[in-house]
């Protein structure tokens, strides 16, 4: 896998070298930035990386081979028996306005971003004055914690084995996003969640806490004042995951001269989204439902301890 360049201190790995970056649902523009960027990560080792990924639909599937449905963080909520029937029709008008604007690849940022305040604002006023208790939240939680991509707790596991710092940013239901991954056995030490938490007032709900989290507005600069900024703030080789366009913008707000490779998952409107999702990220990985590209890059670090 490794070949040796002229000065005896260095390695490089060839893209031809990591299969799951040559696979046909693997899209590339720029395969000599990708290949210098990986290699960067390798002289850097585990030390300087960092992991940031987006939860619904980017740690959960995009589909099952079966055709089973898989919710949503907000769509765990939406299952909660004890939710009055009010909020259920009400979100699901939401969700049904405002789902399509988000993923639509003709609609510009700009609007998309208004139609996102909107969406949470809304959904926040709906969750107000009514009971519901986090254990049925982990119910429903417990019957989805397979619809993660193939292979992501072999890609956790190596995270927390190699002692990278993982931020799960999600403009969905943080409560969700925690359950789930605890089900899953996945919120090791180094997995820190950002996302929009329920708040309470008098025992019963009272929207969400602030600030608010939404697809395009996930970012590194939101950590300023968040414990895991202190952890992260030197680690410049990032890897950062995603299913939107928003998602790409995740490390903003990180120093300029970071390397980062960003990897976004294809589904909905393939065909029509591909150039775009191909401006946003340097991998798009099309229908492509496991972790095998970034435990890939992972594992290529993990050897290069070492160059020899």
């Amino acid at each position: 896998m490794f070949h040796n360049k002229n000065s005896t201190d260095d390695v490089f790995i060839r893209l031809e070298d990591v299969e799951p970056l040559c696979s046909e649902n693997c899209k590339i523009k720029d395969r000599v930035y990708v290949e210098s960027i990986l290699n960067e990560f390798l002289k850097g080792g585990a030390d300087r990386l960092q992991f940031v990924t987006d939860f619904d639909f980017t740690i959960t599937k995009q589909r099952t081979s079966d055709g089973s449905p898989v919710l949503s963080s907000f769509g765990i909520l939406n299952a909660c028996e004890s939710l009055p029937q009010s909020f259920i029709d009400e979100s699901k008008k939401l969700h049904h306005k405002y789902r399509p604007i988000e993923i639509d690849p003709h609609i510009p940022v700009k609007e998309k971003v208004q139609s996102m305040i909107e969406w949470w604002t809304k959904t926040s006023e709906l969750l107000v004055g009514f009971p519901l208790e986090q254990a049925e939240i982990d119910g429903i939680a417990y019957k989805y914690k397979d619809s993660l991509r193939d292979k992501s707790d072999v890609l956790f596991h190596t995270l927390d084995r190699l002692n990278i710092p993982v931020l799960v940013f999600s403009a969905g239901l943080g409560n969700s996003v925690v359950s789930l991954l605890q089900q899953a056995n996945l919120m090791y030490p180094n997995v820190n969640v950002v996302s929009n938490f329920l708040q309470y007032k008098d025992g019963v709900l009272d929207g969400f806490q602030k600030p608010m989290i939404h697809t395009f507005n996930k970012n590194e600069t939101a950590l300023d004042s968040h414990k895991y900024y202190d952890l992260v703030h030197n680690r410049d080789h990032i890897i950062v995951m995603g299913d939107s366009i928003g998602d790409a913008g995740m490390a903003n707000g990180v120093p300029a001269s970071s390397h980062i490779i960003k990897i976004g998952f294809l589904y909905d409107h393939a065909e029509e989204s591909l150039e775009k999702y191909m401006n946003a990220f340097d991998v798009v990985l099309i229908d492509d439902q496991t972790m095998d590209v970034p435990l890939a890059i992972l594992n290529a670090v993990e050897k290069c301890k070492q160059p020899n």
